[in-house]
């Protein structure tokens, strides 16, 4: 990591630039706003990249775009998969064999584990483990490696397991072409089955050893459950008919910090009707809000700390009591955003669980599993749940299926302003500009890696990119700058 000090276009003002911010999946920075007593006035977090796939999948065929944006990710390509496949079957108007539905839920369950994993045991752990203010040297995975080997294992066997499991469906463990419109391209063997259940009780101890230790560890880190974006906000999932927690189907709720309802029942493919979008020039990431409530008043917050808290269940024995243990009984940790790690070995649990569940059904072998069709529809929605919060796929085709317009909603965009308000809300507390320390710039990085952002899949250019360059002299004088 990168720290500068720079004089800003005003004379009384500095700027401190985090760039880039490390163990985040992507490339970004903050800047910091310093008013001329050394506090912080204003934060922002801005992405550095951008991805056009919105613009480059037009013209191509309807039927290519689960594989095709895949590759949007490396991270969480089955999220991508599901998402745009359902896009598609609703293009095709087609219901899906129920067991196709059910392989493609095991897929995405297997998604899930493997990148909560990722995102708490190798980049979130090492400050767990080794302390916001260790040596970055140390204060890595490595580190971690070095001195909590057991833990480190768990997370590199747990990965693993998810990543298998999407190996045996899909093929391959990255990019898998298995989940295609209408359903999957081939069914579940008994053999597969076999191994992949063999998988789930080790998979299971791992994450309940966990939840044991990170449930004990959450006694150290008072000051950062109180800073790190710990707010009032608004929360989105999607929810099952009965209200409890859904990754694949369902229909969108949204909750406040006290967990009252404040819209239900609410179809996806009507998301226009509720949520807006809208960007600014500092970032290439868009920002969605609830549109009654306006931009920026609409914030709101997506992924596995919004599902568990806007669900009313998780619907599995052992997730739905360490779920009850920790938050129902505790609403106040509700709002803070330092408990997005612990939803996730939440959600891990329930994924090991639900899939057990998908794996013991009947019909989970039959060989029908896929629906046959041309397009019906010129318009298709697809939203799920991905590791990071709702995902949106939005498609338009012409006469042919041939690709005419396409619009993504990614979780991370979802959290912008939650995100942004959460640099600022940590700075404030944590960062003095008079006296600058390594610990204190990372705790900001660390309110971002709460939310486990992924900036590959979430960027997406309006019209123009935006632009702009600042000549700086020796003195820090702005001697010339241009805009876009």
């Amino acid at each position: 990591m990168t720290m500068t000090v720079q004089p800003s276009t005003q004379k009384v003002k500095q700027e401190i630039v985090i760039d880039p911010v490390t163990r985040i999946e992507g490339h970004a920075k903050i800047t910091l706003q310093l008013g001329d007593n050394g506090k912080v006035e204003d934060a922002r977090f801005h992405v550095t990249q951008v991805r056009g796939f919105e613009k480059f999948c037009e013209g191509r065929p309807f039927t290519e775009m689960p594989s095709l944006m895949a590759r949007i990710c490396g991270i969480c390509p089955v999220s991508h998969l599901m998402a745009s496949a359902k896009a598609c079957d609703a293009l095709l108007a087609v219901h899906i064999p129920e067991t196709a539905a059910k392989l493609r839920r095991i897929m995405n369950l297997a998604q899930l584990v493997q990148s909560h994993a990722l995102s708490f045991f190798y980049l979130s752990s090492p400050d767990f483990l080794l302390g916001m203010d260790a040596d970055p040297a140390e204060r890595n995975i490595i580190g971690v490696v070095k001195q909590h080997p057991q833990l480190a294992r768990d997370g590199i066997r747990l990965r693993q397991i998810g990543q298998t499991i999407i190996e045996i469906l899909g093929g391959k463990r990255i990019h898998p072409a298995w989940v295609v419109p209408g359903g999957v391209n081939s069914p579940l063997s008994a053999e597969d089955r076999t191994k992949i259940v063999a998988m789930l009780p080790d998979a299971k101890a791992i994450v309940l050893r966990a939840i044991e230790w990170f449930g004990r560890a959450l006694e150290n880190y008072g000051e950062e459950i109180r800073t790190f974006a710990n707010f009032p906000s608004l929360f989105l999932s999607l929810v099952n008919s009965s209200g409890d927690l859904e990754h694949y189907d369902g229909h969108l709720r949204i909750t406040d910090s006290a967990g009252q309802v404040v819209a239900d029942n609410l179809p996806p493919e009507r998301y226009r009707d509720f949520i807006g979008e809208a960007v600014e020039p500092w970032t290439y990431l868009k920002f969605t809000y609830y549109s009654p409530l306006g931009y920026p008043g609409g914030l709101y917050r997506v992924g596995p700390l919004a599902r568990l808290n806007v669900a009313s269940h998780c619907g599995t024995p052992l997730a739905d009591q360490a779920w009850k243990e920790f938050i129902v009984n505790q609403p106040h940790t509700r709002s803070s955003s330092f408990h997005y790690h612990f939803a996730r070995l939440v959600e891990i649990l329930y994924g090991i669980e639900k899939m057990q569940q998908l794996l013991d059904t009947a019909d989970i072998l039959s060989p029908r599993v896929r629906a046959f069709a041309n397009p019906n529809n010129l318009e298709g929605i697809g939203v799920s749940e991905a590791p990071r919060g709702t995902l949106i796929h939005h498609y338009k085709i012409d006469e042919n299926g041939l690709m005419v317009w396409a619009n993504l909603i990614i979780a991370t965009g979802h959290n912008n302003l939650a995100m942004n308000r959460g640099v600022l809300q940590v700075a404030q507390r944590y960062v003095d500009g008079t006296h600058l320390s390594e610990g204190m710039l990372n705790r900001v990085e660390a309110v971002i890696r709460a939310y486990d952002p992924c900036l590959s899949c979430s960027t997406h250019a309006i019209g123009q990119m935006p632009l702009h360059i600042e000549l700086m002299g020796p003195d820090g004088e702005l001697l010339d700058e241009i805009k876009r």
